[in-house]
């Protein structure tokens, strides 16, 4: 995937690998739109890119809000022309602690669909029309092993993330020849706001850093051309010099919770 130019959503930009992501494609001549709930802390992280010459536009918002998906896409066509690549990175955990299904209130479940499924489903549903229309984009799912390994007590988001997963499937196969691009990323264990609240007892030390997450993410965009539409990859077992097309690692359903 050619980066320079390219008009990119990223969701939940305001820290963790979303910032940080910002940042690394900003480096790489992208035109930014960021999405997050906080203004306030959005707005720190849009005045530092551009204070490195990076474009970037800020746009305060859950996207778990139906209510804001169309001010957003339109505010993003507006600021960039046209959007070339959304990044759903923005996650809910679910229930803070976290604890068995038996004891989840269905509230907290219903919030983590929200955020980690529908929210994505209603942003890709907008975009996705106009990027087929242009024959050009993509779609970019952050997801997390919680998708395909059944952890006690991460029942709401590892729910969740496996309808994500399969949400971005099942786009990849309706969209298939129009030129719209799916793929879904497991990036590993990171040193987060998420992951703290998950699991406060991990060593931050043996997670790893969100910097280098986005890096090696926009590393493997990059060469993403030759990866089957649809694809689940985890980051972790990915090496930019054995990809190829058809690879097996194209299909991995290996990685660790994000």
């Amino acid at each position: 995937m050619k980066l320079n130019g390219q008009g990119i959503v990223i969701t939940g930009a305001s820290k963790g690998l979303g910032k940080a992501l910002a940042f690394e494609l900003g480096r790489r001549g992208a035109r930014l739109f960021l999405v997050a709930r906080n203004e306030e802390v959005l707005d720190r992280v849009v005045r530092s890119l551009r204070e490195d010459g990076i474009e970037a536009h800020g746009w305060a918002a859950d996207v778990a809000d139906k209510d804001a998906v169309y001010p957003l896409a339109g505010a993003a066509q507006t600021a960039l022309g046209h959007v070339d690549v959304v990044i759903h990175n923005a996650s809910a955990l679910g229930p803070s602690p976290l604890r068995p299904l038996l004891d989840t209130d269905c509230e907290d479940l219903e919030r983590a669909l929200a955020v980690n499924l529908i929210g994505p489903f209603r942003l890709s549903k907008v975009f996705a029309g106009s990027m087929a229309m242009r024959q050009h984009g993509w779609i970019v799912h952050v997801t997390s092993d919680a998708s395909v390994s059944a952890y006690p007590t991460w029942g709401a988001y590892s729910v969740s993330k496996a309808g994500f997963d399969h949400l971005a499937r099942v786009w990849a196969a309706e969209l298939d020849g129009f030129g719209v691009r799916m793929l879904s990323v497991d990036p590993g264990d990171m040193n987060t706001d998420l992951h703290r609240e998950a699991a406060p007892a991990d060593d931050p030390t043996t997670l790893l850093d969100p910097e280098e997450v986005a890096e090696r993410l926009v590393d493997f965009l990059e060469t993403a051309e030759a990866v089957p539409n649809g694809a689940r990859v985890s980051l972790s077992e990915w090496r930019a010099p054995r990809w190829k097309s058809g690879d097996a690692l194209a299909t991995s359903i290996g990685g660790t919770r994000s």
